[in-house]
């Protein structure tokens, strides 16, 4: 089974996480087979450790910045240092990484992942907007209690279940620049995002992208996607066609599934960057 995740560190029934599964199809297809939600972490985490065998795209970061885990001396091998880290409280991340951004000169607090930049994505040590450092917290730990392996950073016991990080942004962009799609802010939710939106979704259908998948939808779910301002359910799509992707690329040097040969495996990398 393929799946994209798109996550949340605090799922609700207004904000659940939403999983997009599909299946590779003929000549270069990718077919959306179904959508579900998660109202809680426990079912999320009870659902991955049912299905049997899948490869997953996460919207979730898989490691921290090597510069911020070794100023804090924290662990510097990935399992020691994601046992460590599940070990915080959200209070106690927060203040550690409010203290390390305090010491540093304005336009330099954070710091990034080598894979940041190429993606585009937010560092993951951020707790706001969005609260990436605590996603990597709640979301991690499931991933391992389903025995998943994470190529490049950790083995797993359960061979047939991989866990592979995915950025929708990193592919939204490529397809629509920066126009904005989605917003969790009703007021916020205008006609000029439904229309990004719709252009998003032409694009993935016609496959004009470099990752030469082109996705199959029903009317129905088309519909689905277009009408959900919030954009979860399109953004678990583009984590699915991600995935998809790597899936293809399973057997390439080093660690497989269409990542680099060498990265550091504290920080983790994000598929297609």
């Amino acid at each position: 089974m393929l799946f994209g995740c798109d996550f949340s560190s605090a799922p609700t029934s207004r904000k659940p996480i939403v999983v997009a599964i599909g299946s590779a199809g003929d000549a270069g297809t990718l077919v959306l087979t179904g959508l579900k939600r998660f109202t809680t972490l426990d079912a999320w985490a009870e659902w991955l450790r049912a299905e049997p065998a899948w490869i997953g795209g996460f919207d979730f970061p898989f490691g921290l910045p090597r510069e911020l885990v070794e100023h804090l001396r924290w662990p510097g091998e990935w399992n020691a240092l994601m046992a460590h880290y599940a070990s915080l409280s959200r209070a106690e991340i927060r203040a550690t990484f409010a203290a390390f951004c305090a010491a540093r000169p304005v336009g330099g607090k954070f710091a990034h992942r080598a894979t940041d930049a190429p993606a585009g994505s937010s560092t993951s040590m951020k707790w706001v907007n969005p609260p990436v450092a605590f996603m990597l917290h709640a979301g991690v730990p499931p991933l391992l209690a389903a025995g998943a392996s994470l190529p490049g950073q950790h083995a797993g016991s359960h061979g047939s279940r991989v866990a592979l990080e995915a950025y929708p942004g990193l592919l939204a962009r490529e397809l629509i620049g920066r126009r904005s799609y989605k917003s969790d802010e009703a007021a916020k939710q205008t006609p000029e995002r439904l229309a990004a939106r719709t252009g998003l979704l032409a694009a993935l259908e016609a496959g004009t992208t470099r990752l030469a998948l082109r996705l199959v939808l029903g009317g129905d779910q088309r519909l689905e996607l277009l009408g959900d301002a919030r954009g979860d359910r399109i953004d678990a799509v583009l984590c699915l066609v991600q995935a998809a992707w790597s899936a293809q690329r399973a057997s390439t040097p080093g660690p497989g599934y269409g990542l680099p040969e060498r990265f550091d495996p504290i920080e983790g990398w994000i598929v297609t960057a």
